[in-house]
């Protein structure tokens, strides 16, 4: 059931916060401006730095021995990354012969969601109505209930026991004749499931310290039937172990809160393609004359134009992220700056409705453009061409807006006046 709180803020205190938003503002536009600034830069270097990288790399045709001549090359090289390091999650006793161990755990809570709608008032009162839903979700970390604003939700979160994430690697991966430095090991994802192999003393330790728990919550609990429940967790089994997931509760097919999940995975080895300065026996960054470095393992047998083709892919698609990101937030910074002149004029919220889709109209237009203008500046140091387009693309937006909205207006206005009746002109003779 959907619980409801309706506030008022009045046009004192509007106004009053929308002249506090001019700060905020001024910072988000000057923010967006350093993040297009800054984007620019990163593309053409991150592109300049991946061309001279392909350029220079070369094909290690055999890892399984090591080459001396190849010592200080930039190579792309496939073989089997694998291991002989057992791995061990110390907190639960078991492990395997693996590259990484991984352990992901999720909670069963309470989960709190607010919609808001607000309503202008004449006089300039804003009345929002905030409407909160509740609903159970498997998390990654425990919610604090304590602060829900329905008072039958609140408090109502707790855990039967946390347990920490946690990854475990191994120090000693080989590539052929090659190790594997830490950063390229930690790119091999060769996932498998693992399954959880707990001692029997482990498993009723367990049990006996989360069946406490369990009874300790339900006693603080202010509920019909909390003697029942408490009865039912002293007899119930809280550990149950199902393929490479370990579920802590009384029933993994009915979960309720307070409920833990621990998933448990291995990384096994796999044949893996890499692209990476050879240094001795081992592998390192290349630096490119820019200062920026470059060193990438993927999964499985890929080619060097592949493996250059998708970084590019990726860095493109990055640069028009943080691009979109930005001019997002100009637009934003600029409607924090002039949005204290629609709360002016709140009084009368249909006027001030209408001035603000002006202003908010404005504001996209001015934004994109100043956008385009940081943009099309900063790629001047790097590819002139482009940034004169760019230049060229925005001032047309800038005649546009600011020339031929003039004369679309005076055409109205001559329009208007035409179809206006003529008045002095009846005949009243007969």
């Amino acid at each position: 059931m959907a619980y409801t709180e309706t506030t008022r803020t009045g046009y004192g205190t509007r106004v009053k916060n929308s002249f506090k938003a001019i700060g905020t503002g001024f910072v988000l536009f000057l923010g967006g401006t350093a993040l297009l600034w800054w984007n620019e830069g990163r593309a053409v270097k991150t592109d300049d730095m991946l061309n001279e990288a392909e350029a220079a790399t070369v094909v290690m045709e055999n890892p399984e021995k090591v080459d001396q001549s190849l010592d200080g090359e930039l190579v792309c090289a496939t073989a089997l990354a694998t291991t002989e390091d057992s791995l061990v999650d110390q907190q639960f006793g078991f492990g395997a012969k693996a590259i990484a161990l991984k352990r992901t755990v999720r909670y069963f809570q309470v989960e709190e969601h607010a919609k808001k709608e607000k309503k202008q008032k004449l006089g300039g009162e804003e009345e929002t109505v905030t409407t909160y839903t509740y609903n159970r979700v498997w998390t990654t970390t425990p919610i604090n209930s304590a602060g829900f604003h329905d008072p039958g939700y609140r408090k109502r979160n707790f855990v039967l026991t946390t347990v920490e994430a946690n990854d475990v690697w191994a120090k000693n991966v080989t590539f052929g004749a090659y190790t594997l430095p830490d950063q390229l090991i930690h790119s091999i994802s060769s996932t498998e499931p693992l399954q959880p192999t707990i001692t029997q003393e482990r498993m009723k330790s367990m049990n006996e310290d989360i069946r406490n728990a369990a009874i300790r919550n339900i006693g603080q609990m202010n509920s019909v039937g909390k003697e029942s429940m408490a009865r039912n967790a002293q007899q119930a089994d809280f550990i149950h172990v199902n393929n490479n997931e370990l579920y802590i509760g009384m029933s993994p097919s009915s979960p309720a809160v307070g409920d833990v999940k621990v998933t448990f995975e291995k990384i096994m080895p796999a044949k893996v393609t890499l692209i990476s300065k050879v240094n001795g026996n081992t592998f390192g960054p290349y630096k490119a004359k820019n200062g920026y470095t470059f060193q990438t393992l993927v999964m499985g047998e890929k080619s060097a134009d592949e493996i250059y083709e998708s970084e590019h892919s990726t860095n493109t698609i990055m640069t028009w992220f943080l691009r979109i990101l930005g001019i997002v937030m100009v637009i934003g910074g600029l409607k924090g700056i002039f949005g204290f002149l629609e709360t002016l004029l709140m009084v009368v919220p249909f006027i001030a409705n209408i001035l603000g889709w002006g202003v908010g109209v404005i504001c996209t237009v001015v934004g994109v453009v100043w956008s385009l203008i940081v943009i099309a500046i900063a790629w001047l140091f790097y590819r002139p061409v482009l940034a004169i387009v760019l230049l060229a693309i925005a001032g047309v937006l800038i005649w546009i807006f600011a020339f031929k909205g003039k004369d679309k207006l005076k055409e109205l206005s001559k329009r208007s006046k035409k179809q206006q009746p003529q008045t002095g002109s009846y005949d009243h003779r007969r």
